[in-house]
Order: C-alpha cells, then sequence, then structure tokens
C-alpha cells in the first residue's frame, strides 16, 4: 500500500509540475509574440504542448490503476493537481489565439 501511496505522490507531483510549467511556457510565448518574436512564440508553445503531454501521461497511468480496480484515494492535493492540468490546458489554447492575434497585427503592420 505505501508503495501504491507514492506511485501516486509521483504521479500527483507530476500533474502539478507539468502543468506548471506548460502554463509558464504559454506565457513565455505570448510574451515573445507580444514582442514580435515568433519562432520564439512557437517554440514556447511547442513547449508547454510537450509538458502537457507528459502531465496527460501520468494522469493516465492513474486512470489505469482505476480501471483495473486499484481505486486511488482522492485527496485535496490530487484535486489541485488535476485542477492546475485544466488551468493549464485552457491557459495553453488561450495562448495559442493571443500568438496567433500577433501574428496577423504583425503581418497586417506591414
Amino acid at each position: 500500500m505505501a508503495d501504491e501511496d507514492n506511485d501516486n505522490m509521483e504521479a500527483v507531483m507530476g500533474l502539478i509540475i507539468n502543468g506548471g510549467n506548460a502554463k509558464s511556457s504559454a506565457m513565455e510565448a505570448i510574451m515573445a509574440a507580444k514582442k514580435g518574436d515568433f519562432d520564439t512564440a512557437d517554440q514556447k508553445l511547442k513547449d508547454a504542448d510537450n509538458a502537457l503531454t507528459d502531465a496527460h501521461n501520468a494522469q493516465t497511468g492513474m486512470l489505469t490503476q482505476e480501471a483495473q480496480g486499484n481505486h486511488v484515494k482522492v485527496t485535496l492535493l490530487m484535486v489541485h493537481a488535476q485542477d492546475h492540468i485544466m488551468n493549464a490546458i485552457t491557459f495553453r489554447d488561450l495562448a495559442g489565439e493571443i500568438v496567433d492575434l500577433y501574428k496577423r497585427l504583425d503581418k497586417e503592420g506591414k
């Protein structure tokens, strides 16, 4: 049981860390686009996507355990981790739209 708790804690921390990294990268993408640095903006969006993929993989492991009948205790930390991921996904989506808008404004201004 202690091993399962440690595995779950690792997965939860992976969600929090990767969610935070994704959101930070998405914000950096917006800031780069605002300066007209679209190569950096595109790379930061890819970095955000990679962090979200890592988070998704951690989440999938927990869902697989649950589907196999190994019920996981839902803790406040786990709820916080899920909230982190959902916010990061939403922020990443909006960042992509904002970067596209800055690109359009830049193109129209030339």
